[in-house]
Order: structure tokens, then C-alpha cells, then sequence
């Protein structure tokens, strides 16, 4: 399609191509996701570095062509394309599996290999005479890239305003940076991408990285390498791959080049204890190539190392490999986890088993306030708890989507960056409050991700762990004059999202200034309206109870006789309800639940139940706000999704945060003098795909017999707390204050 007077236009914008193409790989690699590649990833790279590139270096030579162009063909049947790689796994929805991890850490150290590689074949094949000098030079110049112009780039950006952002000025000094840095490598005898790709990793800043790529990933992705893919194509003859060799020879060199990968998976399976199938797997993902291969490639045919033979030969085989790797990725899918996943409620756990929680963490302040929580819920060696503390981290920059489980009590590295800070001091916090408590067992990971899809990483850690319960703090948090004020919009979406799709109950955590205390809540409110968030709220408020040293309130809202009678249509229609509830079997579920609830607890002192028998939602907004006269330190309330109650109609209509439900709204956005915490709890609702998204109450077996908690002491009454109409546990007569 192209005359060949053209390829004079387009070749040296194809190299200008490659230098801010590799600027921006080197901009996004991170070096120190080395560090923390698991032994089973690092043998996978390191045989799927050496074996195909000796098995490349060995094919080389059925051909005749340069002695030189084995390093090339070694080093493109090295690398992986990590970014694509990504990608397909992203779109496959495996990135998050063992073999999703294991191929993305083994194809980063196979990537920063074939760079090695590179620089290697244009020192020896651009200066042949004079290649250590070369090699030196480029070194040199990596050490000063490292020591002198990255501290530079941190001075100056150290001077810059926060939140100013970065000027045109600014970015463009930095692209001229690039360019300079290209210019003396090529000086050095290498190639002018080798510099601009260490210039990009040096780039000290995380937002410096995010606003450069915003910059330029559109104009060189989209304009600048399809010019290079382009030039890579004219370069390709397939006329000439069996030039003096046969079709059968050039058919078993593009098989071996095809299943290198596979053949270096499997040989490491042979040594650990690796499934042969997991590793064919990996093998088949570690397959991908991208740019990268072609760059290669077209280096060494531009160091004429490689002739029009062996380059379209090795061209041919990059095409099929990355060809195989989509289908193979839809045929696999990972074995299930043959553990049930049973116990997702509170309500439904069993005394003497492990509770498994899953405490979300957005920044250090959230710390406090989570493992005070903790601490309340009465972890002991008969009913223990298991928490795993995930750090969830906005990708930035040039980071990677990832998942990391850290070791407890593991030293941190010596200058870390501000996410491996505060990773330290969440497992600081979480390992002390391990070593204080009897019958707990914690977990700290990190998770990297956008926002977009942050709600569904959380949802798959819980799956994974087998969570039960989800704490996910609130995006708002108290300012020193007692507003509420949000501290990233975006949390409130991600919150959403799990409360949405989260696989087993949820809790949205509201600090209003208990977590100055340092200490953990030991007068609880349990707030009762009924359906079943209450009486998940009640369960877990019930659990914490058995402390002896907590005291729980209950407090019942009950319609009176004369309150107004709701239109259950017009109702659903207010709250955009997405849960349908069966109005009189809820109303029997709640009766059995409290009867036991009563039963159980009926000669402890520390529990106090109390009915409030109210009109409308004025009086119980008064009435709610009459207990903050008790200096409760926690309130536990229902989301509430789907009940229909006179008393929270007309608060419905006014939430600032639905997804906190009209009470837990109340609570938050409302003027209280005392300083307490408040958990809204959701509980979980199994889902019937079959019947479209909605999730129906109706479908859930509440007829199981619970098992009763012991009573910790006796009590001989109850007292009320409101001059609202009440009745007692016992008589259940009318009491009046």
C-alpha cells in the first residue's frame, strides 16, 4: 500500500516512536515489584528467561545469517508483553487467580531481562570494536540517571506547590529531558530508547508519572506505534522464509519458538510442586508478546544483526504466539475453591466458630477506629476471629494492578515509599491488637486498583477469605467544629458498589470522634425497627454483649395503633427498593428472633431491652435523640433496605446517604453532644439469578433452628429510657415514664 520512496518519511518517525514509547514502559515498570515476587514466580522467570532464550540462540543458527543475531532472537522469545499481558487477563477476569499473579510477576522479570538483552545486542552490534567502552558508558550513565538526575527531579518537585499540578513548561522540559537522555545513549554507542527508558524510571513521582502518561499515552499509542508497527510490516517478507531451507525445517523451528515457554513451565514443575496443568497454563500466558518483541526485533534488523529471513520467520512465530493466548485464556478458568463458602451472616455463625472479617482500609485514620470495633466484638479462644486488614490503594502512576499478602511482623524496607508506610503501620496496628487478644488471628494485604473496579476486588477477597462480615468505613469523616465532611467522593461509589454486590454481610463504619478515646466501645445502642439488617445488626450486637464489660441497650421502635398505615406500593416507589420483602413473613422472623434473643438473656444484668411505642417519624427522631443523653460510645443499626415503617417514612425522603438508610443518615448528619461510633449493617440476601438481579428476602431459610448464646449474669429488670410509651421484656404490659 505504500511506495517505497515513503519509507524514508516513516522510519525515522517510527524510531522517534520507539523513544517516548520507551519512555512511557519505563515510566509505568515498577522495579520494586521485584522485591516481593514469590519463589514459585521467580523459577518461572528465571527458567523462562534462560531456556528460551538458549533454545532462540540455538534455532538462530539453522539459518545463515549474522553471528550476532542470536541475541536477538534469543531475547524476543524472552520477553512477555507485560501490558498486554494485563490486559487480556483483565478482560478474562483472572488477574486476581494464582496463575493470574504467578504470569504477571514471572512476565515483569522477563521483560527487564529482554531489556538487558537489548542493550546488549546494540552495544556489541553498534560498536563492535569498541563495545565494553560502549557497555561502560551506558552504565555510567544509568548510575548517573539513578544518583544525581532522580534526587534532582525530587528537589524540584519538592518545590513545586501541592496540588498546583504541572505546567506545560514543566512537561515539556521533561520530554526534552527524554530526548537528551536518547541522544547520549546513542552517543554511548547503544541505542537512543535505552536512555529514554531509564530516564522513565527514574521519574520520581507518582503523580509526576500519572500526568505525564495522561499526556502522551493517547498521541504515542495512537498516532507515533502504529507508524512503527507499520515499517515493522514493510519490513516483512514472507516470500523469503523458506529461501534455502525447507517448509518442514522452518514448520519445526516455529513450533519449538511457539512452546518455549510451555516446555520451561513444565520443566520447572518437574523440580516443585507445581500442577503440570498450572504450568502449561502459565506457560501459554507468559506466551504473550507486544511491542516489546517487535522492538527487538526491528533493532536488529535495523544493526543488520538479522536478514529479511530470520526477521519475518521470528515475526511469523510472535504473531502465533500471541494469536493462541486469548482463546487459550477462554477455555481455562480456575478450579473453584473446594471449601464452602457457607457462613456469610453473623446471624446464621455458630458460637463456637471462627467469625472471618474483612476490614477495609482506605488510609491510616480508618485504623483506630476499625480495631476499636474489633476489639468490642469479643474474640475469645471458644469463638475466635479472623481478621484480614486490606489495604486498599488508588492506581496510580506506574503501578500495576495487584493484590499482596503480607508477612506479620516482617521488617519493612529502609526508605519506603508513603503506600509501603502506611502498609507498616496497618500491620503494626493489626499484629499488636493480635498479640493483646485472646482467640484472634490477622491478616494484612494490599490492594492496587482503580476505583472503578476497587468494589469488586473487595467483593473477591471476601469470596476468597470466606468472609462473613464486611467493615468498610464511611467516605466522610469529623472535622474539629463537628461537621461531617467527605474525604474522597470516590469511596462513596466504591461503598456502593460493595454494598451492592458484596458476597456476604456489610458494615459501614462512622467515626464521629470516638477513636480519640484509644479505646474500645463498652456502652452500646442497638437500634431495632425490624426486617433482616436489624436482625443481623442485633446479632452482631448480641455477640459483643458477651463481654462482660460492655453493656447493650435495645431499644424496639414499634408502630402504635394509631400510626398511619403505609401503601406498600407508593412505599417502594419512595425508596427505590430493589429488595422485595415479605411484609408478614419478616414480622414472624422478627417476633422468633427477639423471643429468643429475650429468652437467652433474661438474667443479664449488662443487657437492657426496651419497646418504644411510637406515632410517626417526629417522635423518633426525638426519641433517639433523647438516648444521646446515656453517652452511648457505639450504635449499631439496620440499613433497613426494603422495610416499610411508618416511624422512617419521612425520613427516607430526606437522606443525605441512602446508602446508610434513614436511621444511620440520622445518626450521622444529625447534632449530637457526646462523641460516639455508628455501624450500619446489611445482611447478606442470597441472590435468584434466575429470577433477573433482584434479590428476594423471601428466599432465604430463616426456619433453622439457632443455636442460643449463654447469658454472662443475671438481672432482675429493665428500666426505660424515654417518656415515649414503652412495654417490658417480662409482662409486655404498658409502661409509662
Amino acid at each position: 500500500m505504500f511506495p517505497s520512496y515513503t519509507y524514508k518519511v516513516l522510519e525515522p518517525m517510527a524510531h522517534l516512536a520507539l523513544v517516548y514509547h520507551a519512555f512511557l514502559v519505563g515510566l509505568r515498570m515498577d522495579i520494586k515489584a521485584i522485591r516481593r515476587t514469590g519463589s514459585k514466580a521467580l523459577n518461572i522467570a528465571v527458567a523462562g528467561t534462560i531456556i528460551p532464550f538458549s533454545l532462540g540462540s540455538t534455532l538462530y543458527f539453522v539459518f545463515r545469517g549474522n553471528k550476532t543475531g542470536f541475541i536477538f532472537w534469543g531475547a524476543a522469545l524472552t520477553v512477555t508483553g507485560f501490558s498486554v499481558l494485563a490486559e487480556i487477563l483483565e478482560k478474562q477476569e483472572i488477574i486476581n487467580t494464582e496463575i493470574g499473579k504467578t504470569a504477571m510477576a514471572s512476565a515483569l522479570i522477563n521483560e527487564v531481562c529482554a531489556w538487558c538483552f537489548l542493550a546488549l545486542g546494540l552495544a556489541i552490534t553498534g560498536a563492535p570494536r569498541n563495545i565494553h567502552w560502549s557497555l561502560l558508558c551506558t552504565i555510567v550513565f544509568v548510575l548517573l540517571s539513578v544518583y544525581y538526575i532522580r534526587p534532582f527531579l525530587n528537589w524540584v518537585i519538592r518545590k513545586t506547590p501541592e496540588g498546583q499540578g504541572y505546567s506545560e513548561f514543566y512537561i515539556c522540559s521533561v520530554l526534552t529531558g527524554v530526548a537528551f537522555s536518547g541522544v547520549i545513549t546513542d552517543a554511548c554507542g547503544t541505542h537512543p530508547m535505552i536512555g529514554a527508558f531509564v530516564f522513565g524510571l527514574v521519574i520520581p513521582s507518582e503523580v509526576l508519572e500519572a500526568a505525564l502518561i495522561e499526556r502522551l499515552e493517547d498521541f504515542v499509542a495512537g498516532i507515533f506505534m502504529p507508524v512503527f508497527f507499520m515499517v515493522c510490516g514493510l519490513r516483512t517478507n514472507v516470500d523469503t522464509v523458506s529461501d534455502q531451507t525447507s517448509w518442514i525445517v522452518v514448520a519445526f523451528v516455529l513450533i519449538l519458538a511457539c512452546t518455549a515457554k510451555i516446555l520451561c513451565a513444565l520443566a520447572v514443575s518437574l523440580f516443585s510442586n507445581i500442577p503440570a496443568k498450572e504450568a502449561v497454563a502459565v506457560g501459554v500466558l507468559t506466551n504473550t508478546k507486544g511491542a516489546m518483541a517487535m522492538i527487538i526485533l526491528e533493532a536488529g534488523q535495523t544493526q543488520l544483526a538479522l536478514n529479511t529471513q530470520t526477521y519475518s520467520l521470528m515475526v511469523i512465530a510472535i504473531l502465533l504466539m500471541t494469536m493462541v493466548v486469548m482463546p487459550a485464556t477462554i477455555t481455562y478458568r480456575p478450579s473453584k475453591n473446594l471449601v464452602p463458602y457457607k457462613r456469610r451472616t453473623i446471624e446464621k455463625a455458630k458460637s463456637d466458630e471462627e467469625l472471618r472479617v474483612l476490614a477495609c482500609i482506605y488510609n491510616t485514620r480508618h485504623v483506630p477506629s476499625i480495631i476499636n470495633l474489633l476489639r468490642a466484638s469479643n474474640a475469645t479462644n471458644r469463638s475466635p476471629i479472623r481478621v484480614f486488614a486490606l489495604q486498599l490503594v488508588e492506581l496510580i502512576g506506574r503501578a500495576t494492578a495487584s493484590l499482596v499478602v503480607h508477612s506479620n511482623r516482617k521488617v519493612g524496607p529502609r526508605n519506603p515509599s508513603d503506600v509501603e508506610a502506611q502498609a507498616d503501620h496497618i500491620i503494626s496496628a493489626f499484629d499488636n491488637y493480635e498479640l493483646r487478644s485472646d482467640g484472634v488471628t490477622t491478616q494484612a494485604l494490599t490492594a492496587r486498583c482503580a476505583y472503578s473496579t476497587m468494589d469488586e476486588d473487595i467483593c473477591n477477597v471476601a469470596k476468597d477469605k470466606r468472609s462473613a462480615f464486611i467493615i468498610i468505613p464511611f467516605h466522610k469523616q469529623q472535622t474539629l467544629d463537628g461537621e461531617m465532611e467527605d474525604i474522597n467522593p470516590a469511596i462513596r461509589s466504591v461503598n456502593e458498589g460493595v454494598l451492592e454486590n458484596a458476597p456476604c454481610s456489610v458494615g459501614i463504619l462512622i467515626d464521629r470522634g470516638l477513636q480519640e478515646s484509644n479505646d474500645h466501645a463498652r456502652n452500646i445502642a442497638m437500634l431495632y425497627f425490624g426486617g433482616p439488617d436489624d436482625r443481623e445488626a442485633l446479632s452482631y450486637a448480641w455477640r459483643m454483649a458477651e463481654n462482660s464489660n460492655i453493656t447493650l441497650t435495645v431499644a424496639r421502635f414499634t408502630p402504635s395503633s394509631d400510626a398511619e398505615e403505609l401503601d406498600p406500593v407508593e412505599s417502594v416507589a419512595k425508596t427505590h427498593m430493589t429488595l422485595q420483602i415479605d411484609s408478614e413473613r419478616e414480622n414472624l422472623l422478627d417476633e422468633d428472633y427477639l423471643n429468643k434473643f429475650k429468652i437467652a438473656t433474661a438474667n443479664d444484668k449488662s443487657i437492657t431491652y426496651v419497646e418504644l411505642m411510637l406515632n410517626d417519624e417526629e417522635e423518633t427522631v426525638n426519641a433517639i435523640k433523647s438516648m444521646d443523653k446515656r453517652h452511648h460510645d457505639l450504635y449499631i443499626v439496620g440499613k433497613g433496605a426494603g422495610i416499610m415503617s411508618p416511624l422512617t417514612t419521612g425520613l427516607a425522603d430526606w437522606c443525605d446517604c441512602p446508602e446508610l438508610g434513614p436511621i444511620g443518615d440520622l445518626l450521622v448528619t444529625s447534632e449530637f453532644e457526646s462523641a460516639f461510633s455508628v455501624l450500619v449493617v446489611q445482611q447478606y440476601i442470597r441472590s435468584n439469578k434466575r429470577d433477573g438481579s433482584e434479590r428476594s428476602a423471601s428466599s432465604v431459610d430463616y426456619g433453622q433452628e439457632m443455636e442460643l448464646r449463654p447469658s454472662v449474669s443475671g438481672s432482675d429488670g429493665f428500666e426505660s429510657i424515654t417518656s415515649f410509651t414503652t412495654r417490658d421484656q417480662n409482662n409486655r404490659m404498658p409502661l409509662h415514664d
